[in-house]
């Protein structure tokens, strides 16, 4: 019998037959509907949702709750994406809890995951659980929950060919998960007519920081103040992986995510390593990205959606003054690498996933935690 990695990764991230809820209903509604065994934060929106989403879970945390948390993607292994109590959860464990059925309905990768992460939440009998979404909102399998309280952090373009190709449109998407007379929180004032519009009971706006969306979500959940001291870090967002030399790693996979880091990142001169998705803005985060160095190193990430190297080289040719194509992740960051210069690696979460699981790579990042 595979193993639970062995079995997940052996599954299709898209549907066959079309978005829709009927299968992952059916798939918890055969494991007991574990779902509505407790209340829980709806986390929605195109970016910062796992940071917001593991912020939350520690606010809830050191509030004294019990809290699981579901998140997605992951970077270093599949166990990052589904946490109780404050650690990641027996991977293999929770999958073979939902094995059976997810097999024979013929479950996605995120339905078996998903479904997955909800019933050892209720096995472990949390008091309170902290979902980030995957795709959209509407049909996304996390639209399943009994939440009091959801939230949409921003909207950009992404998804356009199944979420629409306006951001008015996939806010719709998103907001489509908001329950009746729920709370909403919302990181962007350009939304809070619409969530009233699908009958939220009240409206947050929070502001843009990932920190006051996730306070927000935490005290309108619990109807009280919170201390906010919380430190959070996460796995390929602003990750040092290295000192000295500089060397960062950021899944960046879109534009607005690429003007998040550009704001962030020290203030020096970059060799960048990038592998970016086909469906997304190329030409706008490639030339975004070239106002931090001179030198782009094109690769190409596991996901089927990745653009080559030689195409991602070739449209950054406009860009950069040093572009090279190299189609091995980790061939590509030891090119950076002996460059001799500060190395920023990003545009895609699947890419930092990749590099995570060689060895050749990851001795740096080991090394700093």
């Amino acid at each position: 019998m595979p193993s639970a990695v062995e079995l997940v990764e052996s599954l299709s991230p898209w549907p066959k037959d079309g978005f829709g809820l009927d299968r992952i209903k059916a798939l918890l509604a055969e494991l007991g509907d574990p779902q509505l065994s407790y209340p829980s934060i709806h986390v929605v929106g195109t970016n910062g949702k796992s940071t917001v989403t593991r912020t939350t879970e520690e606010l809830l945390a050191q509030a004294g709750l019990a809290v699981g948390a579901y998140l997605s993607p992951h970077v270093r292994g599949w166990s990052e994406r589904i946490r109780v109590r404050g650690e990641e959860a027996d991977f293999e464990a929770a999958v073979e809890r939902v094995r059976g059925p997810a097999e024979r309905l013929g479950a996605t990768q995120f339905e078996l995951v998903t479904a997955a992460a909800l019933a050892e939440f209720a096995a472990a009998k949390v008091a309170a659980a902290v979902v980030e979404a995957g795709l959209g909102g509407r049909y996304d399998a996390t639209n399943v929950l009994r939440s009091p309280v959801q939230v949409l952090t921003n909207v950009a373009l992404e998804h356009t060919d199944v979420l629409g190709t306006t951001r008015e449109a996939i806010a719709a998407e998103k907001l489509a998960v908001v329950q009746p007379g729920a709370t909403v929180v919302v990181g962007e004032p350009e939304w809070e007519e619409r969530a009233r519009d699908n009958r939220a009971g009240a409206v947050i706006v929070a502001g843009r920081s990932n920190l006051a969306v996730a306070l927000a979500a935490a005290e309108a959940f619990l109807g009280r103040p919170v201390d906010g001291h919380v430190d959070v870090r996460l796995p390929g967002r602003l990750e040092r992986v290295s000192e000295d030399p500089l060397e960062i790693w950021d899944g960046a996979h879109n534009l607005a995510g690429v003007g998040y880091v550009l704001a962030r990142l020290p203030s020096v001169r970059y060799v960048v390593v990038a592998s970016i998705l086909a469906d997304k803005d190329v030409e706008g985060m490639v030339a975004a990205l070239s106002a931090l160095g001179d030198h782009f190193v094109a690769t190409t990430s596991s996901s089927a959606r990745s653009l080559s190297a030689a195409d991602l080289a070739e449209r950054a040719g406009r860009y950069f003054a040093d572009v090279e194509a190299i189609d091995d992740p980790a061939a590509a960051v030891a090119r950076a690498r002996a460059l001799g210069e500060p190395v920023l690696v990003t545009g895609s979460l699947y890419l930092l996933a990749d590099l995570a699981k060689d060895e050749s790579v990851r001795w740096r990042t080991l090394a700093t935690g």
